[in-house]
């Protein structure tokens, strides 16, 4: 392009972006919105809710499509552009896909995920991608029947495994596997996800466990490292990739011999914390700077109607100085998360 050239539309969109892009206190910048849609799961994880969801009285709805709307907006104009949709369960909303359709339509939006369990995602994995979800990660522990069912409270392995295999063939643009480290699982499956990866384009993703309020014994008992999977990695011949723009952190591994990669997410790693480039919003308009912070910023007051936006993206860059430089697992402190499904994980 000649210097007397007009920046093409689309240049011009990312400039304009990037000059008015959300920024700390710490430099870092904010490209990635976790939005929980639930704190409702109909499965009952051992490390998440081991007794399933319980309802808490006194607490106000569930933001509603119109008010989700609002909310991604005023972000994208912060230059947030890619939008996890999580929960708890997500797809327990009925509104789910009429959600997606929605907040894929706000303009500054480049990217639309979710996570799910995949308990319905081998019948709807061709309605969500036509609805605009780009990616999609799928929480699979083990491969083990009996071991997934003693897990997630429920025997439904071959039903979730399906809906990975479905969502492969809808053509999503990343599809990846989620799998927490526990002791009671450690060594077990290695060359079953080997075998997995080898045959599907996905990424396996391992995640430290995390503790929580209400985890506190479990993480004792069943916390593993992720250091064992690393350097099985490295012994493997496996290869560290750079992370994508955007990318959450994960560390990925590739393997010429393998169609899909592996990853590593290590949330008690040193400098785990330098690159964030996450926000949360909850289920209930509260912005959360980190999963292990404080009780959040209630924006809800101001996703009551369109022409609150200015207003909004004050209020949302007024919170950014307070965001930490890191979390504070390593002393015991979990904030004032409850259980990973209360805020999207």
């Amino acid at each position: 392009m000649a210097l007397s050239d007009p920046p093409l539309p689309d240049q011009l969109s990312r400039s304009y972006l990037g000059s008015r892009q959300l920024e700390d206190g710490f430099g870092r910048r904010f490209s990635y919105l976790r939005l929980s849609l639930t704190d409702r799961c109909n499965f009952r994880c051992s490390y998440c809710l081991p007794n399933g969801f319980v309802k808490q009285d006194g607490l106000p709805p569930e933001l509603s499509c119109e008010e989700l709307r609002r909310a991604v907006s005023a972000f994208a104009r912060l230059g947030l552009w890619k939008l996890r949709l999580t929960g708890g369960e997500p797809t327990v909303r009925r509104d789910f896909t009429e959600i997606a359709r929605e907040l894929a339509g706000v303009e500054g939006i480049r990217r639309v995920a979710m996570t799910t369990n995949g308990y319905r995602l081998a019948r709807e994995a061709d309605a969500w991608r036509a609805a605009g979800v780009d990616a999609i990660n799928v929480s699979v522990d083990t491969l083990d029947a009996e071991s997934f069912a003693r897990v997630t409270g429920h025997d439904r392995l071959g039903d979730v495994l399906a809906g990975i295999d479905a969502a492969l063939a809808a053509d999503f643009d990343a599809v990846k596997v989620n799998s927490v480290l526990l002791r009671e699982l450690e060594g077990e499956g290695w060359q079953q996800v080997l075998d997995f990866v080898a045959a599907r384009e996905v990424s396996w993703r391992f995640i430290e466990l995390m503790r929580t309020n209400d985890n506190a014994g479990f993480h004792q008992r069943q916390a593993t490292p992720g250091e064992a999977i690393r350097e099985r990695l490295r012994d493997g011949g496996w290869t560290p990739l750079s992370r994508a723009d955007g990318a959450g952190p994960a560390v990925e591994y590739a393997h010429p011999d393998y169609r899909g990669k592996i990853g590593l997410i290590a949330p008690y790693s040193t400098g785990f914390c330098d690159s964030c480039n996450r926000l949360r919003l909850s289920s209930r308009g509260r912005l959360h700077l980190c999963l292990f912070g404080t009780e959040g910023l209630d924006l809800r007051d101001l996703l009551q109607h369109d022409d609150q936006q200015d207003e909004l993206v004050s209020r949302i860059r007024s919170a950014m100085p307070s965001k930490t430089r890191g979390h504070r697992l390593h002393e015991g402190d979990s904030g004032t998360t409850p259980h990973l499904a209360a805020i999207g994980g």
